[in-house]
């Protein structure tokens, strides 16, 4: 993406220069960590297995090398990921408050804005298990340390023909360094404009190459300190009167309620207690919850990283990879709310002579807090080589394992809640201590103890695969050669989440949850090939045709083919045209598929409710009087429903289509132009539909047509006509449409002894449409932004580096573009947002000694957050904008 990246994406630099373009990067060239003599003639790129003399691709692509990661100051991956244009929606990061998806603490990548659990990462070109602190669906970023990463290829194009399930969106492919000679040391360190939100940064990498293998050892340690909510966002703001004020819940520490009459009825207006009694509650005196956040949460990880290899013969290789990543994380939360508890003229808490109705109080004397471990491991090892035909194979072993817990301090105990409020019997058993909820800081710490309980879950994921690839070349034809790859997969996935038991009894007052404990397996085949069909020829330099097919079988639902087909047609010097259409698919997640059925009372609107009152010619009236429903038949009362996972679940599954131009213009040297349209249809979408929505679209189908109508979904009394089951579990219902346009420009000149380099990337989301279910309404998502995160039409990033022997200035503008507010009203304050940039700069000077020291700034301008109304956190949408505001950082390298 930066500097370099693009041209070697497109193949206009060869991968070997640009790993040794940098005099003190990661993969430097100097006496003290050394690339293998021996020229790189054939490499593979992500999203194919063919090993090729020239990298190029014919799909979009964006690659970081170690010299770029350093130069965004980036101190993880998701940072450096979540900026791409590409990226979009929600993703988990430092700033969100909760920051929970795929497991409180997870931060992971999204592109399209499809969803974390369709973008598949890679490790090494091998997938990466899945990690949080249970079952969960996608890769924890914070899990691997940028401190090994040589570089990263983000295809943006489905390719499940060549990896399989889950890579809808695309992949992400970390590649990490394969040699270290030497000592090498790195150490950072910075702090907000405010004085808070420090971050801490120190690595030591020390390896040895030899003659026939190498090995090294990396240990990293990272520590970002927490930002209180307070000091970037002073309350939560409201509408009110055409100007925005500060709000805030209507949950007081002290308690909010009615006093209530002899028959129980409200008395007068609402109230709030004091210690001694009561004053006039007014509904601008709110608790102001920002008190209990964190504008940035802290975070503290340590990882081990070793990789090894040692050649058995001329032909032979032997290698091992192994990492170790442990994180904590901590997150302050608002106290939990005790609500509609009657405190009795009697009993000694009450200081007045009538019985009151507690509406809501806020356990302000108890503050939650989320305290999250994870542990992940994970080794590979294996055999690669090349045989006499020059023929390139590999086989490795797989392995990975997570383990995490999250901790929430003082969680209602339901149980005993209704013990110590229940006044009769606590105020004669010495056992039960009665709860006092008169008034701020009248809950004692014995009350307190009886009550809240620290809740503890615990889970975790693992991963076994077996793999084996070939690769090399068939025949020679006319237009050149025909190259081919080939390769088997064994897989095993497992996850399990072990929640509370408080929690899966309901007794805790929070959702209720069920354990999960699943597997599944996975048995798979592919073939790749590379067809040259023109060479050296008018209007066609070369035309190559790549395709690819693969087949997997899954245990849980049986198999599935993929293909892929790719285009790349090399009209000249200066154009290139490149095309893909493909298949793609994710099979449903662990907690997707064994998350559990929860079965209970919900409220559910039922459309045949009165039906005699509708119009005669609707489709609604003529079905629910075919379904024998009783002309006086009146909903009363909940229905009963099945919540939770889907054993039956099958795979989504989505067609890709990609069409772009790479322009070389050879009347501005050192310009290359990538212009790329891509389009996603994904089908059989995973949702959960909730009950009424069902219904209606079940009734109001054309002679109950539609697929919901089935029993499986509901059934409902012949005689009475009322519902008796409702489904509302796990379901392929849905349907997403996402297409957009990419453009990539990178330019390299050289200016009275300077060398300059200028990246701009823009992205242009044309279409997000999502339909949860056939028939009903249609949400278009492109340009907007909500809780889920944002949409916005345009992204770009522009990077300029001016470069002299030893010093390196960059320079790096990010633009997030405008966006209208998904669930806000027209005309209110907040109902969209303006665009934004971001401006963050860099020096760095390198030192004759193998020193490199480095400075930067992030957010330069001090660019302020916007205000998006929708968004509870901060007043803006914490997943998609900057809160820490401006930075500053001071880096050190030392190659010993």
């Amino acid at each position: 993406m930066i500097t370099t990246s693009i041209a070697m994406a497109l193949g206009l630099i060869p991968a070997a220069s640009v790993l040794a373009s940098d005099p003190i990067s990661a993969l430097s060239a100097t006496d003290v960590q050394t690339l293998d003599p021996a020229p790189i003639e054939r490499m593979t790129v992500t999203g194919s297995r063919i090993q090729r003399s020239e990298v190029g691709s014919t799909a979009p692509m964006t690659i970081f090398t170690a010299e770029d990661i350093a130069k965004t100051g980036a101190m993880s991956v998701d940072v450096l990921l979540q900026r791409m244009s590409a990226s979009a929606g929600f993703a988990g990061n430092q700033t969100n408050a909760y920051w929970t998806d795929g497991g409180y603490g997870s931060t992971q990548v999204n592109l399209r804005g499809l969803g974390v659990n369709r973008t598949l990462v890679l490790l090494n070109g091998r997938r990466m298990l899945n990690s949080g602190t249970g079952a969960n669906s996608s890769v924890d970023l914070n899990t691997i340390p940028v401190s090994v990463i040589e570089r990263i290829e983000v295809l943006k194009d489905g390719a499940s023909a060549i990896y399989g399930a889950d890579a809808v969106a695309g992949v992400v492919n970390i590649i990490t360094r394969q040699q270290v000679d030497g000592v090498e040391v790195q150490a950072r360190t910075g702090i907000t404009e405010q004085g808070d939100g420090e971050q801490y940064q120190f690595d030591i990498a020390l390896g040895k190459v030899l003659d026939r293998g190498s090995a090294y050892v990396a240990i990293s340690y990272d520590k970002t300190e927490a930002v209180d909510m307070l000091s970037r966002a002073a309350c939560p703001l409201e509408e009110q009167n055409g100007e925005l004020v500060c709000g805030g819940s209507s949950a007081l520490p002290g308690g909010r309620g009615y006093y209530l009459d002899d028959n129980g009825e409200a008395i007068g207006d609402a109230v709030k207690l004091e210690p001694d009694g009561s004053s006039p509650y007014a509904s601008n005196e709110k608790d102001n919850y920002y008190q209990y956040f964190n504008a940035v949460q802290p975070n503290e990880r340590f990882n081990v990283f070793a990789y090894g290899e040692y050649d058995l013969n001329a032909s032979t290789q032997v290698f091992a990879e192994a990492m170790y990543t442990h994180r904590e994380s901590t997150l302050p939360a608002t106290p939990q709310t005790v609500s509609n508890i009657v405190i009795p003229s009697w009993h000694e808490s009450n200081p007045t002579d009538n019985d009151f109705l507690l509406e809501s109080r806020r356990l302000a004397e108890a503050p939650r807090e989320f305290n999250v471990q994870s542990d992940t491991w994970r080794l590979v090892t294996g055999l690669k080589g090349e045989l006499d035909n020059s023929w390139q194979w590999d086989a490795a072993i797989n392995y990975g394992s997570n383990r995490g817990s999250y901790e929430v301090t003082n969680v209602i105990n339901n149980t005993r809640l209704a013990e110590a409020t229940d006044y009769d019997n606590c105020s004669v058993d010495p056992n039960i201590p009665c709860a006092d909820f008169w008034g701020e800081d009248s809950l004692t710490p014995e009350m307190l103890d009886y009550f809240l309980f620290d809740m503890r879950d615990t889970g975790g994921n693992e991963q076994f695969s077996v793999t084996v690839n070939l690769t090399g070349d068939l025949w020679q034809l006319p237009a050149g050669t025909m190259s081919f790859a080939t390769g088997i997969e064994h897989r095993k996935e497992s996850g399990w989440s072990d929640p509370d038991p408080l929690t899966i009894s309901g007794e805790a007052n929070t959702t209720q949850q069920d354990a999960i404990d699943g597997s599944y397996t996975a048995d798979e085949i592919f073939v790749e090939t590379l067809v040259p069909l023109l060479s050296d020829k008018p209007l066609a330099q070369s035309v190559e045709l790549t395709a690819a097919m693969r087949y997997s079988y899954f245990d849980t639902f049986g198999g599935d083919t993929n293909y892929k087909l790719g285009l790349q047609w090399v009209v000249n010097d200066a154009v290139t045209l490149r095309a893909t259409q493909s298949t793609a698919f994710r099979v449903p997640s662990i907690p997707e598929l064994f998350g559990g059925v929860d079965q209970g009372y919900m409220n559910t609107s039922d459309p045949c409710s009165g039906w005699t009152q509708l119009d005669p010619s609707s489709n609604r009236y003529a079905n629910c009087q075919a379904a024998g429903v009783p002309v006086d038949y009146t909903q009363e009362g909940t229905t009963l429903t099945d919540r939770g996972g889907n054993a039956d679940l099958e795979p989504e599954e989505a067609d890709t289509f990609t069409a772009g131009v790479v322009i070389n213009p050879s009347l501005i040297p050192g310009l290359n132009i990538t212009l790329d349209y891509y389009q996603i249809k994904l089908k059989n979408a995973i949702n959960s539909v909730n009950g009424s929505s069902k219904l209606a679209a079940c009734y109001d189908s054309a002679n109950m047509s539609h697929p919901f109508c089935s029993d499986e979904h509901f059934t409902r009394d012949p005689q009475t006509g009322e519902i008796t089951y409702l489904q509302t579990q796990l379901g392929n219902a849905a349907k997403e449409e996402v297409s957009g346009v990419d453009l990539a420009m990178f330019y390299q000149r050289d200016i009275s002894g300077f060398s300059t380099q200028t990246t701009w990337e823009v992205s242009y989301l044309d279409q997000y449409d999502i339909q949860t279910y056939e028939g009903a309404p249609v949400e278009a998502r492109a340009g907007t932004i909500g809780y889920d995160g944002s949409y916005t039409k345009w992204r770009s990033n522009a990077y300029f580096d001016l470069i002299s022997d030893r010093w390196r200035f960059s320079y790096n503008v990010e633009y997030i573009g405008e966006a209208d507010d998904q669930y806000a009203n027209a005309g209110d304050i907040g109902d969209a947002v303006d665009a934004v940039f971001y401006h963050n700069l860099q020096l760095r000077y390198d030192f004759e000694t193998n020193l490199a020291l480095t400075v930067g700034v992030d957010n330069v301008f001090d660019q302020e957050a916007p205000y998006h109304q929708s968004f509870t956190d901060g007043n803006t949408n914490t997943m998609t904008y900057d809160l820490m505001g401006r930075r500053y950082y001071v880096g050190v390298k030392w190659l010993m």
